[in-house]
This record gives C-alpha cells, structure tokens and sequence, in this order.
C-alpha cells in the first residue's frame, strides 16, 4: 500500500484483504498507516496458507525500495488503486 502521491511503501499481511484495506482507508488502526496517510492498495499476492504468505512479506519487506517499485510497476504501471478490484 501506499499514500496519495506514492511517497511512502506498506507491506503487511492479512487473512482479508477487503477488510484490512478498508481499515486502512478509514484510519480506523493507530500506527505507521494512520501516520503516514496509507490508504491506497498498488499490489497484492494471494496465497492458499499463512506461513507461505508469511515468508513472503519477509522476503518483500527485506528487499530494496526499488525492488518494490520494480514489483509494483510489473503488474500496475499507473499505480492505481486496487482495492476496488478485490
């Protein structure tokens, strides 16, 4: 996730993503999200189990901020907002 002008990059991990997309737009979760204004889905995977989705996010959250913009732009070059596709 990001914020409006896509300065700031989220990762986290969720079993709902409408739900946890919805919290984030409403701000309704103290934290680096409500802070920095995070309240547009660019990018998600869906994965069938936690530990995989888990392992994941490491290995995302581990990675480069140009790694992220590179992943980003893979799938959703306009950075568009995904959340009402899910």
């Amino acid at each position: 996730m990001t914020n409006k002008r896509n300065t700031v990059l989220y990762t986290g991990v969720t079993n709902d993503l409408k739900r946890r997309g919805y919290e984030h737009k409403g701000k309704f979760v103290e934290g680096f999200t409500k802070k920095y204004n995070i309240n547009k889905l660019v990018y998600y995977e869906v994965f069938q189990d936690a530990e995989n989705a888990i392992l994941r996010e490491k290995q995302i959250k581990g990675g480069s901020r140009a790694k992220k913009i590179t992943l980003i732009n893979t799938l959703n070059p306009d950075w568009n907002d995904l959340y009402d596709d899910i």
